[in-house]
């Protein structure tokens, strides 16, 4: 695993993002019945379906709603099938508040999805995890027994950085709330932004076997947090990794913390989230008047400004071009050159110099400043008499 900061763009503070697979074939109805029953209970302000175009397979889906009653939040939704199947549906989430994210905030998941309803349905089937099969956000989803395929999966996951995974042992055989998953009882805003793994009391070292070329190990009886691809210079597994945690209903305290401490980190976006935020900003159709205003005031000015360059560039080549025509005309008046023998140590007539620096001025003007030109002198003359005395007389 690479332990490296890369080129790419940190998370913005701002964003809350994710994605998974919808295995179903309308997933789009499903979205689109959910955003109505929020627009109509007031849970959204509005939202809207961007035309696709025609060649597209994408459909895409905005809302907006204000968090906490007074922060704005944009969002959208990308549905895109699935290469070579012929149900089911990739989707990417992201949504940007005005203010950084607050995981008391609604899951903006569950305001395009529908968060009741049974897990295999059209309306509950929406949280499965995009690329590993059987992995789900809604689920304690047990690690396979076999060690190999255990690390494999680990390894999988690690490279994922749109979700937190977080691996749990449970120290004893749980009761009926134990085997719960707790994502249940995390915060809103990093609900479905986790991944829970669960290890079974007897797989205690198979599992740190298997985290080991991550540099990280579970406690027995706690948990860790799959530490981030590339890692931040400063990371410290350590800071993520919780020593107990109780399988028994209550509010996992140490993991919450240990959570909030992982989003807060300044890691670097996942493979598509930056082209995803891009277009969240740059294509946004679901704008109020205010912002249309804004947004034409902002393009009315762009296009002052270009125009002032253009009548700018405009006037340098007129100029240029007007002492372009005052040389010709000064060369059309010199006298007529002398012959060949007579001219062999005159200068260039000041004529043909304006016009050769006039155009020089021409072909500089458009590619940047223009050098200083040199001095204007006559050249030595060949031949000189020198100061060793070689042409004295010699005496009588």
């Amino acid at each position: 695993m690479s332990n490296s900061a890369t080129d790419r763009a940190t998370i913005p503070q701002t964003l809350w993002a994710a994605r998974g697979r919808h295995p179903g074939p309308a997933a789009e109805d499903v979205v689109r019945r959910t955003l109505g029953r929020h627009k109509e209970s007031g849970d959204i302000d509005d939202f809207a379906e961007p035309p696709a175009p025609d060649d597209s397979p994408e459909r895409t889906f905005e809302a907006r709603w204000r968090a906490g009653g007074t922060v704005t939040v944009r969002a959208r939704l990308t549905l895109v099938p699935r290469a070579g199947r012929p149900e089911g549906q990739e989707w990417t989430l992201v949504a940007e508040a005005e203010r950084p994210w607050d995981d008391a905030w609604p899951s903006p998941a569950t305001l395009f999805w529908p968060e009741a309803g049974p897990a295999e349905s059209a309306e509950g089937a929406w949280d499965h995890h995009p690329t590993i099969a059987g992995l789900r956000f809604r689920q304690a989803n047990a690690l396979p027994e076999d060690d190999k395929e255990t690390r494999r999966r680990l390894k999988d996951a690690a490279r994922e950085s749109w979700c937190v995974h977080v691996v749990v042992h449970e120290a004893m055989t749980p009761g009926e709330q134990g085997r719960l998953p707790l994502a249940r009882l995390l915060p809103p805003g990093l609900r479905h932004r986790v991944m829970e793994h669960r290890a079974a009391p007897q797989q205690f070292r198979a599992v740190n076997w298997a985290l080991k070329d991550l540099g990280v190990e579970v406690p027995r009886g706690g948990a860790v947090l799959l530490p981030p691809d590339p890692a931040p210079e400063d990371y410290d597994g350590r800071e993520h990794s919780v020593r107990t945690v109780f399988l028994d209903g209550a509010e996992p305290t140490g993991l919450v913390a240990a959570l909030r401490h992982f989003v807060a980190l300044p890691r670097p976006l996942p493979r598509g989230a930056e082209e995803a935020l891009t277009d969240l900003r740059e294509n946004w159709t679901l704008t109020t008047l205010q912002e249309e205003l804004e947004r034409q005031r902002e393009l009315v000015a762009m296009y002052a400004d270009a125009l002032e360059a253009m009548t700018k560039s405009r006037d340098l080549y007129r100029e240029a071009a007007e002492q372009a025509h005052q040389a010709l005309a000064a060369l059309r008046d010199a006298p007529a050159p002398l012959p060949q023998q007579q001219r062999s140590g005159a200068r260039t007539p000041a004529a043909l110099q304006q016009l050769t620096r006039t155009f020089e001025r021409l072909r500089l003007t458009a590619k940047g400043p223009r050098p200083a030109p040199a001095p204007d002198g006559p050249p030595t003359a060949p031949g000189a008499p020198g100061t060793d005395g070689a042409g004295a007389m010699e005496p009588g």
